[in-house]
Parts: structure tokens; C-alpha cells; sequence
């Protein structure tokens, strides 16, 4: 080599330093791909995709591949570089040499072609597959020896190379993702995205109707008392009970009282309504939305009475609530959204105290904490230990809470004051 031209010799180099460069880019662009995108496209069947998904099943084969060529080259033009020095500068020029070769391949062979591969992954490592498939054919016996030596030393630590990393999400991460989508995702349709992830995170007990507010027909009560509830009842399924509402009779589809003879009045609270009534469904109220919603689906049910762990009902759940934790509110009525919230001129919500603490937070955008007690009430006896007189005010994650009416058994009503600059919106 020392008889060969001194510029051939730099032009070798020059060869070599592109080379360098094209391992160091194709290592970076080969590990910045998104898995989930390269997989996309290997299903579509673009032919770069497949290869890459080929190479990157065994990536301790691929960094082999790269370092093993990458390294070649760089010695080689360490010592063409050499050579050059003592033919054209002698000994003397082996440390000016030895400075300025180091910044040429830190600068041109990884710095800026690692860079440029980072910004662009796909544009250059599907391109480098074409290269580096039959390169890893070629040297596979230099590969395997390599990589024997490497995954023996790693046995030692417990580490399996050939082991891929599944590159799965947890929810956390794919919230993430889905929140840095941006505008290639409607807004709406992310929202309906969180959810879905909020689901198992969420159970019965959260979106329930309490059981105080369960509207449901006492069978003990006259009959046209009965009627006058069914005429204007909003609901097509209601819970008929006998006295306590722990003694549930049954569920009442209101579909079915096309089956009575005209004079209906004349069997309600008799044999012949009862045998109208469903088979009640019981969840328990910490089963997670998830599950309920499968649940659900399995025994073809839309309503469920919720009961704690002593079988007591707590509260009711349909299918509407839980879809509506996906979707958004069904109703389109104002009244419903703002029954328990009233915006006041000075900029601050009368509440009242029953109101449920996620449902606030989802729909007028709040904070409030929702790990413990499921509504306003509950919050604030939990916050205090003690039932509040009205006039107490406190301050709970920033948002000032004042109790405007309670009684000896709950806050009926408190004034919120949201933090000062928060972005906050009324239903509408």
C-alpha cells in the first residue's frame, strides 16, 4: 500500500469516510423508527418495511452488522491516514493527523449523519436496507461469532439479546400519544379516546345515580299515584319496589304496559302488573366501567342497580352512563347539564351539594379531587371530618368553596370560586 499514489490514497480515504457515515446513519435511522408506523407499512406491503421489520427482529444482529463494518472502516482509515502523513508531512505529522482525522470522522462519519438520520429515520434507513440485508448475508459467519462472544457475556447478566422488546404502551403512554396526535385527530375524537382509556381506571360507584335520586315505583302506593308516575317519568325502565327500595321487586319496562287490557288501572298493584316486571340486575359498585360495559353486553342488559359489599343498593347505573364516559352527554337539553350547577354574574357556580365530582369536572372543566368521595357533599364533610354550618368556607385544590345552606344531615347547596385565570366553561 505504501508504493500506491498519495492521491488515491486520499481519495480511499475520502470513500472510506462516506462509508463511516453511512453505517453511523443507518444505525441511528434503524433504531428512531416508529415500530408501530414500520409495522403499518409491512402490512400495507411496501418492500423497505418488510425489510426493516426483518432486520430489526434480531436487532443484536443488525448493531453487529453496523459496529462491525463501521469499526472496519474507521481502522482502515486510520491507517491510510497514517500512511499519507508519512508519505507527504514524515513522523512529525502523526499527532496533526491523528487531530484532524478524529474531528473529520467525529463531524462528517457520526456527528452530522446521526443527526441528519434522527430528523428523517425512514428516509434513510429504508433505503439502507437494500444495502444491509445482503451485508448481513455476506458476513453473517463474522456477525455470528461477534455476536456469540457478545451474548455469552451478556448471559452473565441475566440479558437475553435475543429477546425483542415488545414496545408496548400502558395507558399512561398511549394517552400521550394520542394527546400529541394533535390535529391529525379531532378534538372530539380524542376526547372519546380518553374515555375509552379511563374505562378501567373508573368504576360503577363513579358514575352512578345515587340512591336517593333513583325514581322508582312503590307498589304499595294507590293506583293512580302509580299512574300519574309512569305519565311523567322520563324513563322507559323503572325499578318497582314494595315499601323499602331494598325490596326490589323487579324492573318495569314501560314498553310493556301496551300488554294490559284497557282498564289497566283496575291491575296495577295486582298479579297481572307484576308479572310485567323484568328480573332486577345487581352489579357490585366497584366493578370497574370496562367490565360493567362487557357485562353488559354479555347478558344484554342497559340497567343495573348498584349494591355494596353487604348486597344494600347504592345506586343505579344504564348503559347511557357508561357510553356517555366514551362520548359525551346524549341530551342536548341545558337543563340537564346545569341542574346542579348554576353560574352566577360574579363569575362563581352555585352547586349543589349532591352533585357528582366527575361528572362537574368533565363537563364545566374542573379540577376538584376525584379519589375519594363521589360528590360536593362528601368532599367537603371529608376535607372537614364534621358537617359543615353554612358560611363555613375552604379552599380545596385551589378553588374556594363556600357552604350556602346545610342541614344537620348534608351541604344542600355551596358557592365554588374557580382559581382566577382558569379556562373554565359553562354547558350550553
Amino acid at each position: 500500500m505504501t508504493d500506491l499514489p498519495t492521491l488515491l490514497l486520499v481519495g480511499a480515504l475520502v470513500l472510506l469516510i462516506f462509508v463511516s457515515a453511512y453505517f453511523s446513519s443507518s444505525e441511528t435511522a434503524m433504531m428512531a423508527l416508529n415500530r408501530y408506523r414500520l409495522r403499518h407499512l409491512a402490512e400495507k406491503g411496501l418492500p423497505s418495511a418488510k425489510r426493516a421489520s426483518e432486520l430489526l427482529a434480531r436487532p443484536d444482529r443488525l448493531i453487529g452488522l453496523i459496529l462491525l463494518g463501521n469499526n472496519f472502516v474507521n481502522i482502515l482509515a486510520t491507517q491510510i491516514a497514517t500512511i499519507v502523513t508519512l508519505q507527504v508531512l514524515g513522523q512529525d505529522g502523526l499527532i496533526f493527523t491523528t487531530i484532524l482525522l478524529t474531528l473529520v470522522i467525529l463531524i462528517f462519519a457520526e456527528i452530522l449523519p446521526k443527526t441528519v438520520a434522527a430528523t428523517m429515520p425512514e428516509r434513510i434507513a429504508f433505503p439502507s436496507t437494500v444495502l444491509l440485508k445482503p451485508l448481513l448475508w455476506l458476513c453473517y459467519p463474522f456477525v455470528w461469532i461477534v455476536n456469540g462472544i457478545t451474548n455469552w457475556i451478556l448471559r452473565w447478566f441475566d440479558i437475553d439479546p435475543k429477546r425483542s422488546a415488545t414496545n408496548s404502551l400502558d395507558r399512561e403512554e398511549l394517552r400521550t400519544v394520542v394527546k400529541e396526535a394533535g390535529t391529525m385527530i379531532p378534538k372530539k375524537h380524542r376526547q372519546m379516546l380518553f374515555g375509552i382509556l379511563d374505562l378501567e381506571t373508573a368504576t360503577v360507584e363513579d358514575i352512578m345515580v345515587p340512591r336517593s335520586e333513583i325514581e322508582a315505583i312503590d307498589l304499595e302506593e294507590e293506583s293512580i299515584d302509580i299512574l300519574d308516575q309512569l305519565m311523567i317519568s322520563r324513563h322507559t325502565r323503572i325499578p318497582c319496589y314494595r315499601g323499602n327500595l331494598d325490596d326490589l321487586i323487579g324492573i318495569l319496562h314501560v314498553r310493556d304496559l301496551t300488554r294490559l287490557p284497557k282498564d289497566a288501572e283496575t291491575l296495577l298493584g295486582l298479579a297481572e302488573f307484576e308479572r310485567l316486571l323484568r328480573e332486577p340486575y345487581f352489579v357490585p359498585t366497584k366493578t370497574d366501567l370496562h367490565t360493567q360495559l362487557i357485562n353488559f353486553q354479555l347478558k344484554r342488559e342497559r340497567l343495573a342497580l348498584a349494591v355494596d359489599e353487604y348486597g344494600d343498593i347504592e345506586g343505579l347505573v344504564t348503559i347511557d352512563d357508561l357510553l356517555e364516559e366514551i362520548v359525551g352527554e346524549f341530551t342536548t337539553d341545558v337543563h340537564d347539564y346545569s341542574r346542579d350547577v348554576s353560574p352566577q354574574s360574579d363569575g362563581t357556580y352555585l352547586v349543589d351539594g349532591t352533585a357528582n365530582i366527575r361528572v362537574l369536572n368533565r363537563i364545566h372543566h374542573w379540577s376538584l379531587p376525584e379519589g375519594g368521595p363521589k360528590t360536593l357533599n362528601g368532599l367537603l364533610v371529608s376535607k372537614l371530618e364534621h358537617i359543615p354550618e353554612t358560611g363555613t368556607t375552604l379552599r380545596i385544590a385551589d378553588y374556594t368553596i363556600e357552604v350556602v345552606h346545610s342541614t344537620d344531615q348534608i351541604v344542600k347547596n355551596a358557592r365554588v370560586i374557580p382559581p382566577s385565570g382558569s379556562n373554565l366553561t359553562t354547558p350550553g
